[in-house]
């Protein structure tokens, strides 16, 4: 009989996971500002560092989240910063479950922009609201990969200042799912 309870439970396991995985699959982040793939425009880029963008944060869209979404997180990350660590450059938290979606211009650092009750943590920059692409001169083309997570919390208990890793690290101690694409930029002088 223990044989049989065992295969039952990893039946039920399988099962539940697969079932995850399937509703996961139709969580969906775009832009209709940027498309997949592309290179970012002058608007998503930093103005300082020896940059002189726009530094305004895309429109950002998302739908199909996973059952028992509570809450939504957001972060954009360049893996390929030579810093070892890589760099954050925009980190939102305590999103509204009932939000879809972040207008344009919404990254600012007073985060007025931002649905009602979201918060946003320190980027790399050294304080919140997002921060451009600004990679070195003569550098490769960076990666800039935006996520959005589904959350199984209402909110994320981040004491005021928290680092992009304290996000980073409630974050994945929550998530239901994530959806995410990969946009690139690159400076020549």
């Amino acid at each position: 009989m223990p044989a049989l309870l065992r295969s039952l439970a990893v039946a039920t396991a399988l099962t539940c996971a697969a079932w995850g995985s399937a509703s996961a699959a139709n969580f969906k982040l775009m832009s209709p500002t940027i498309k997949p793939g592309s290179m970012l425009t002058d608007a998503q880029v930093f103005n300082g560092f020896g940059c002189t963008g726009k530094n305004v944060s895309p429109a950002l869209k998302w739908s199909g989240a996973p059952a028992g979404t509570k809450s939504f997180a957001l972060t954009v990350y360049d893996p390929d910063a030579p810093t070892g660590s890589g760099w954050w450059h925009w980190v939102v938290y305590n999103i509204p479950a009932s939000a879809t979606e972040l207008a344009e211009g919404a990254g600012t650092a007073d985060g007025k922009g931002l649905p009602a009750g979201s918060a946003q943590g320190n980027t790399d920059f050294g304080a919140p609201g997002f921060g451009g692409a600004c990679p070195p001169v003569g550098d490769k083309p960076h990666r800039y990969i935006f996520t959005v997570y589904a959350l199984k919390a209402d909110k994320l208990d981040i004491p005021a200042g928290g680092t992009a890793a304290l996000v980073g690290f409630m974050i994945n101690a929550n998530k239901l799912g994530s959806a995410t694409f990969t946009a690139k930029y690159g400076r020549t002088k």
